[in-house]
């Protein structure tokens, strides 16, 4: 089976401080590895600190805050994991109807360990089949989903996951839901080539063509 590209999709991640270290950073790589471009968006600008269960992670750069951001300017989202970060999520009204508007487009999202956390504050988990870290089913089926005690749960436009033992058939899950269902509206590798050349040519390591070379060649 050939290997599935993401080019041209723009990925999501919905994260604040207290993200599980592993569950942000192993998909983003497999995402960004397969073609992906991958935007950490948060509650606030600068950097977020990741946890490794209970004690302090590496920080990671923040490209865009949800006040600034639309659901419609990606095409997938993920949304991990971890104690702190789904919590911290779940009390911004701001988040919760990115969240919904993001579903309501039906736009593929994956999410895993206390990730769905977010969906059952936004309202969306009723009806729903999903899989989570075990000491957050009792709060999925009180608000109405179907818990699964499985490394990977398919639902329509969902993929989600029981934690980071399952990472493997996570992202085998998520990258085939990404490549089924994402709008692919974004020209990702044509943006990410101009700005390698722009960084260049004011570094001198490239001449800058003349204007109208340049406009005759496009």
């Amino acid at each position: 089976m050939a290997r599935k590209t993401l080019k041209g999709i723009r990925v999501g991640v919905l994260a604040a401080d207290g993200f599980e270290q592993v569950e942000l950073t192993v998909p983003v790589r497999a995402l960004r590895k397969r073609g992906a471009q991958v935007d950490i968006i948060s509650l606030h600008k600068g950097r977020i600190r990741g946890m490794n269960l209970m004690w302090p992670g590496k920080k990671v750069r923040v490209d865009e805050t949800v006040h600034r951001v639309r659901p419609t300017d990606f095409d997938a989202l993920l949304i991990p994991g971890g104690f702190v970060n789904p919590d911290k999520l779940r009390q911004s009204e701001e988040v919760l109807d990115f969240v919904r508007e993001f579903d309501r487009h039906g736009r593929p999202i994956a999410t895993l360990c206390h990730g769905p956390w977010v969906l059952v504050s936004a309202g969306l988990a009723s009806g729903r089949k999903l899989a989570s870290w075990p000491g957050i089913k009792d709060d999925l089926r009180n608000a109405g989903a179907q818990w699964m005690d499985e490394p990977a749960v398919r639902d329509d436009r969902w993929i989600s996951s029981r934690g980071p033992h399952d990472m493997r058939h996570f992202i085998k899950g998520m990258v085939a839901l990404f490549d089924e269902h994402a709008p692919r509206n974004h020209p990702v590798e044509e943006r990410s080539h101009w700005g390698r050349w722009l960084f260049a040519a004011l570094l001198g390591m490239v001449a800058i063509p003349p204007i109208r070379t340049a406009l005759l060649a496009r």
